[in-house]
Parts: C-alpha cells; sequence; structure tokens
C-alpha cells in the first residue's frame, strides 16, 4: 500500500518537496568559504522548522565539501569550507507526515577540468534518469539508463550506490532503483533519482531529484533549484 501514493499523499509530498527547496535558496548565500559545514546545517534546519507544517527533517543534513564529498553519506564535521570546493547538500524536510528529499553539488569559485568533466557525467546520467522513468519500467532498468553512461565517461567503478529508492512517511522506502531490484514501476510511486560519482581524496558529486511515477513518464516534485555549475562567492 505505501508503494503507490494516493492523491492526497501526493499533494502533501508536493508540498515537503517546495519547503526543501525554499530552505536550499534561503542557505544558498551561506555556502562559500569559512563557512564550516555545522554552521550550513544549523541555518538549514533553523530556517525549515520556521515553515508552515514542517515538523521537522527527514534524515540529518548531509554537507559535505572539499575531500569529505567523497563519501555519499558523509557525517557532519567542522571543516571550514574553502575556494575550490566541490559542496555537496542533501537535505529533506518532514512536512504533515511525509519526506521530502533533494541533492546538489555547488561549486566555490572556478571549477578545474576534472571537476567540470565529472559534474557534467553525474548530470548527463540524471536527466537521462528523469527523461527514462515511466510506469512499466524496471528499476533495474533506470539503474542502468544512470549506471551505464557514468561508465562510459570512465567513472563506472566511482558510483558507489544505487540510482535511487523510493520516498513517502520515510525517507528510505521501496522501491530501490538497483541492479538487483526486481521491482517494475508504476503510476504513483515517488523516487528519487540520484545518480553520483565520488572519488577519495579529491570529492564527489551527486544531483537528486524527488519524482512522481506516471504511465507517460515522471514529474519532477523538487523545486528548480539550479543545476550545472554554479559558481559561488568564494569569500
Amino acid at each position: 500500500m505505501a508503494l503507490i501514493k494516493t492523491a492526497e499523499e501526493i499533494a502533501v509530498m508536493r508540498r515537503a518537496a517546495e519547503a526543501t527547496g525554499k530552505v536550499f535558496v534561503h542557505t544558498l548565500p551561506l555556502v562559500r568559504a569559512g563557512a564550516t559545514e555545522r554552521q550550513i546545517a544549523d541555518a538549514m534546519e533553523d530556517h525549515a522548522l520556521k515553515l508552515p507544517g514542517v515538523s521537522g527533517l527527514a534524515f540529518p543534513p548531509i554537507i559535505a565539501s572539499g575531500p569529505n564529498g567523497a563519501q555519499p553519506h558523509a557525517e557532519l564535521t567542522g571543516r571550514v569550507l574553502q575556494s575550490g570546493d566541490l559542496v555537496t547538500i542533501d537535505f529533506g524536510v518532514t512536512l504533515d507526515g511525509f519526506a521530502g528529499d533533494m541533492t546538489r553539488t555547488f561549486m566555490l569559485g572556478a571549477a578545474t577540468e576534472k571537476q567540470q568533466k565529472i559534474y557534467g557525467s553525474v548530470l548527463r546520467a540524471q536527466t537521462a534518469g528523469i527523461d527514462a522513468a515511466k510506469a512499466g519500467m524496471a528499476c533495474a532498468a533506470l539503474d542502468a539508463v544512470c549506471r551505464d553512461l557514468i561508465a562510459q565517461d570512465g567513472y563506472g567503478e566511482y558510483f558507489i550506490h544505487s540510482t535511487g529508492h523510493g520516498v513517502g512517511t520515510e525517507v528510505h522506502e521501496d522501491p530501490r532503483l538497483a541492479a538487483i531490484s526486481e521491482t517494475v514501476l508504476e503510476a504513483g510511486m515517488v523516487v528519487t533519482i540520484e545518480p553520483g560519482i565520488y572519488i577519495e581524496g579529491f570529492g564527489g558529486v551527486r544531483i537528486e531529484d524527488t519524482v512522481l511515477i506516471t504511465a507517460a513518464g515522471c514529474e519532477v516534485l523538487t523545486p528548480e533549484i539550479p543545476k550545472g555549475f554554479v559558481p559561488l562567492p568564494d569569500r
């Protein structure tokens, strides 16, 4: 029953996604050199709890800067952000009992050629996954769409988690978009599409949106928060 959301549940999930996006927009000016990962996470939580209907966070925020971005589920540290860092922010609120979930990776200052190449690979894979997702598609096939593109770019070994997961009253639910999954997507399912590349000692990139599966494709619930490198102030 939890796999297929009702119209009422989908309406709440749209609001949870919208609130999550509002926190991103509010916090983005704070993502700059000199701030710490914990300071950014605290600011996101403080703002989230001021929004109507938000009862808390769907999960502990991930603010993974520089080399910490090589860990998909990096824990918060006191690391100070520096010019030249990739900064991955994974965040979601709980609103009226349902979770939001989205991730963006930002750039502090000018990107190197390697950073641009890695980001471009993840963005192409994520875009292809969103374009391909629809009812009747096997979860394993959707995982392969994203995974194969990253492998073609030479980074297959660095995509070290599944392409996505279901979202609902919990931030991680069935179905799982993974090579071992036997589930077929159905209209009314809500899942994330979040390929990534993680390189030890270098950093990582992940881009995640929450989408509603429909008969014709999918509807992105996550607000339009910038994709592509957004050079942030490195002051």
